[in-house]
């Protein structure tokens, strides 16, 4: 964990060790596996060296427009999968990601969840609720903090901080 007047990242609050699918498997699998484990997303991963490496991500959302597709207007040729159903280049974050920047991009995009990658390797995923939680307890703590030291706060680091956007 971070020293508390350091601003949290994404390896501070991310969910480790998440399910992930193999990009073949078969739309029906996948929702089945979405129902099981009450998860809303999954990663798609390509086993390499022993590493599972992020190809793409699947939501509830691509689901339910791909089986509605599908329903309506019959079975496709081919059948849909993993591969044929995922965001190809989902916006990820690195672990070292900082809080504010984090914020921005779920309050800039309609996302939900996003994987945090490290050289292409999936780590783990921070949710929008992960990051609200995390805002919160820095944010108080950030306040009980001030109140004790009884100074203003620099604006000017307050607004790096809220702008700052990662470039890898």
């Amino acid at each position: 964990m971070t020293d508390s007047h350091e601003t949290p990242r994404a390896s501070d609050f991310m969910t480790h060790g998440v399910q992930t699918v193999p990009p073949d498997m078969p739309l029906a699998d996948i929702i089945a596996i979405l129902e099981k484990h009450g998860i809303s997303n999954v990663p798609v991963v390509q086993q390499q060296d022993g590493r599972e490496i992020l190809v793409g991500f699947i939501s509830e959302r691509d689901c339910l427009e791909y089986l509605t597709n599908e329903s309506f207007y019959g079975s496709p040729a081919p059948p849909q999968t993993a591969a044929t159903i995922m965001r190809k280049h989902p916006i990820c974050v690195r672990p070292e990601s900082e809080l504010y920047t984090l914020a921005s991009i779920f309050v800039n995009h309609d996302h939900r969840h996003l994987p945090v990658v490290d050289d292409g390797v999936l780590l783990g995923i921070v949710s929008r609720r992960d990051v609200l939680q995390a805002m919160n307890k820095f944010y108080w703590s950030e306040v009980h903090d001030k109140e004790r030291q009884r100074k203003r706060p620099d604006y000017d680091d307050v607004m790096q901080r809220r702008f700052i956007v990662s470039d890898r």
